[in-house]
């Protein structure tokens, strides 16, 4: 090798390149350091005078040379205590499995190292995944890049450098999973997830299973140990499909011999058709071989569910509705899209719309005939209306434990899932079909309601509600905010095309209660009921559509398990406005402990000063302490650009 001593310029050889290596890259006297050089990680090193390049990887178990030590004159490999002359990359006398070296030179204007010219990208297995993931409209992944998945990540870096996707790097894997689930469930579309083998896929669990209760769809991406180690017990070595087997409707380990396009393509196949999470198996030496299989299209191969409801069935519920003189429709998640036809339904039979907390916002409570939301994150206006009831027409709702649907009354359900209809308890009568087909056919088989009754009780219930939250807002005990001051507030400057994600705890059942929406969507996690889900949701919610404002409302228990998911949102300029209602505990957990007639037990938190953490982030941080502070900060919150944290001190028991 050249010494630094004997400065030249030599033509580079056949298939090579010589590349400037920064000063600042250079090792001292006995060091040796990973330095990348045109794109490729050389161990450079500076042993009596002299400087030397070898390739980085050592031959045996791929360790990175260039963290390893130089000793009497040999450098060390890291991982297992190998030797090589750091100048030639011979190993000593007797061995003959060497390291590749580079020449050097040093020049006037600094030291050249040659380097193989860059060969010209290779079309990948894994570029064929992520090209027909696109084609099926996967356009957003959130996810750690690693060890396992490196060859996918380089194919999603190419496709992203064409535009063709959007990236977020996460800070731990369930908050891939959150915003994954969250996109689904907002847009109906697919987003992806990715992680690494072993733990970063068990991450994704809980985040997914969020998704399998609500009926999100979601592709999880999953790295994988290299085929001839798996299932010896290498290091990671999990057998993913068995984890992920009650979690995913599907999951496809990738071969060598697959046919990798129509795997992927049958798995975002698999996510809308069965409303669920796809998983997909990478091991990591498949991910990076060659491939030629074009990418797989989804033209003609989706349906679209517009199912038609039976006949009979109609003329029944249309036959309740006749009779009926208080019906009321609930609404649920199911419904969203048949928004228009919800309202036409509700006008023609005069019937007050209750929503479920999922379904919050799909009739406005601005409307005339929005009732808010039913159940125990409902509105007492909701509840009165359902008890005066004599008919409840329950589109799109699961009728869960937390609805709070009356099971005694006759009850019209509509829904386009089997498995649905009836699924906790014998229903009047069970239509089957898509709402946004099914609520036409039934008001054109029902006369119009002009009976104003339920329009009247209805305004009036909600002029009982509203001064009863006026009085609840004017509490104050100087232990913090009530929430009721705290959601009046949020809803005078919510915009109206925001989404709201919310977390698990006492705020959420505040917001369902207090906040009166203008139509914007409400984000949660509904029958997995996870906390934490929050503020990965709004990072979920921006990446579908980053024109809209984001609001995420948390407490500082589900907050706190993710709460470096801030850096991320400064990261990528994710603009999330969080409302964050802190009552240093577990205020929810210490409420059933106490329902129990148990004692308030390891529910308290400590917590940072949440405004200034946000600001050691790069976020902006805000705080309110009195109802004189709130209408500022949340015109504030709203008016700064960037992420936002509000942050909220709370009177536990004024929610």
């Amino acid at each position: 090798m050249t010494q630094d001593t004997a400065p030249q310029t030599s033509a580079a050889s056949p298939g090579f390149r010589w590349q400037r290596v920064a000063d600042a890259d250079l090792p001292g006297e006995g060091r040796v350091r990973s330095v990348v050089v045109d794109g490729h990680t050389v161990a450079m090193s500076r042993c009596g005078g002299a400087l030397g390049a070898l390739s980085n990887r050592c031959p045996h178990q791929g360790g990175p040379l260039g963290e390893g030590a130089i000793e009497k004159g040999w450098l060390r490999c890291p991982w297992h205590g190998y030797d090589y002359d750091p100048r030639t990359g011979r190993p000593p006398e007797g061995f003959s499995d060497g390291v590749p070296p580079y020449r050097v030179e040093t020049r006037a204007d600094g030291v050249y190292v040659e380097v193989p010219e860059r060969a010209a990208p290779v079309r990948t297995v894994a570029d064929a995944l992520v090209e027909t993931l696109v084609a099926w409209g996967v356009r957003a992944y959130f996810g750690m890049v690693g060890h396992s998945n490196l060859g996918f990540a380089e194919a999603l870096r190419r496709a992203e450098e064409r535009g063709d996707l959007t990236y977020v790097g996460i800070r731990h894997e369930g908050a891939a999973a959150f915003a994954a689930s969250a996109y689904g469930k907002l847009t109906g579309r697919p987003a992806a997830c990715l992680a690494i083998a072993g733990p970063g896929s068990t991450n994704l669990i809980t985040g997914l299973y969020d998704a399998k209760l609500d009926g999100a769809p979601v592709v999880a991406v999953s790295g994988q140990v290299p085929s001839p180690v798996l299932g010896r017990g290498a290091f990671q070595d999990l057998p993913l499909s068995a984890v992920f087997g009650d979690v995913a409707v599907s999951t496809t380990t990738l071969h060598a011999g697959s046919d990798h396009a129509e795997l992927a393509a049958i798995a975002v196949k698999h996510a809308l058709d069965r409303r669920g999470v796809a998983h997909l198996v990478l091991p990591d030496e498949v991910q990076v071989q060659p491939s030629e299989q074009p990418a797989s299209a989804p033209a003609g191969r989706l349906g679209v569910r517009r199912e038609r409801p039976d006949p009979e069935q109609l003329e029944s519920a249309a036959a309740l509705l006749r009779e009926s003189a208080r019906p009321v429709l609930v609404v649920g998640h199911g419904a969203r899209a048949a928004r228009d036809e919800v309202a036409a339904l509700a006008e023609h039979i005069g019937a007050p719309v209750l929503t479920t907390f999922k379904a919050k916002g799909l009739v406005p409570d601005t409307h005339p005939l929005g009732a808010g939301v039913v159940g125990r994150s409902g509105t007492p206006v909701a509840s009165w209306l359902m008890n005066e009831s004599d008919l409840v027409v329950a589109v799109g709702v699961s009728f869960s434990n937390h609805t709070g649907v009356a099971d005694y009354k006759p009850i019209v359900q509509v829904d386009d899932s089997p498995e649905a209809v009836g699924r906790f308890h014998a229903v009047t009568a069970p239509v089957l079909g898509d709402a946004a087909v099914t609520l036409p056919a039934l008001r054109d088989l029902v006369a119009p309601h002009t009976d104003d009754t339920q329009r009247r009780d209805l305004a009036e219930r909600w002029q009982i509600w509203r001064d009863e939250k006026a009085r609840r807002a004017g509490e104050d005990r100087g232990r913090g905010l009530n929430a009721a001051a705290v959601f009046a507030s949020l809803g005078r400057h919510l915009p109206a095309d925001a989404v709201v994600c919310v977390d698990v705890g006492n705020h959420a059942y505040s917001l369902g209660r207090y906040l009166e929406s203008a139509g914007q969507p409400v984000l949660m996690s509904g029958y997995l009921g996870s906390i934490g889900f929050g503020y990965p949701a709004a990072l979920g919610a921006w990446a579908a559509d980053p024109s809209r404002p984001v609001v995420a409302v948390t407490g500082d228990g589900g907050f706190g398990q993710y709460a470096m998911e801030v850096t991320t949102a400064v990261k990528y300029g994710i603009p999330v406005k969080h409302l964050l209602l802190d009552n240093h505990g577990l205020g929810k957990i210490s409420k059933e402990q106490l329902a129990g007639d148990f004692p308030v037990w390891q529910t308290s938190l400590v917590n940072p000063d949440w405004a200034a953490y946000a600001a050691l982030c790069g976020a902006t941080g805000l705080s309110a302490r009195t109802v004189a502070d709130l209408d500022d900060a949340m015109q504030r919150m709203f008016a700064t650009p960037g992420p936002v944290l509000l942050h909220v001190e709370q009177d536990p028991e004024l929610i």
